[in-house]
């Protein structure tokens, strides 16, 4: 798939998913610092599986986002299929 033949379902779940892991990022700096806040770790939480559904979908769709046996691959082998993740 070259980059010109992605849709754009390609780049919107893209983008989704980088917004839903950054808030994570920033919601577990946080939570080193303030364990004790119920309601931001509850806010982690659903952007925890807010981020697991994304990824789901955008694997089923559009192949593999990580390497090492951390998502599957379709046969055959999809790894050999460019854009990778870090390529867009």
């Amino acid at each position: 798939m070259t980059r010109e033949a992605l849709p754009e379902e390609f780049y919107q779940l893209m983008e989704d998913l980088q917004a839903v892991d950054f808030v994570l990022i920033e919601l577990n700096l946080y939570l080193d610092t303030h364990p004790e806040d119920l309601e931001a770790l509850k806010q982690f939480n659903t952007f925890a599986q807010q981020s697991q559904a994304l990824r789901r979908t955008f694997e089923e769709r559009f192949g593999p986002l990580l390497g090492g046996g951390k998502s599957f691959s379709t046969f055959p082998w999809a790894w050999k299929e460019p854009p990778w993740p870090w390529q867009i």
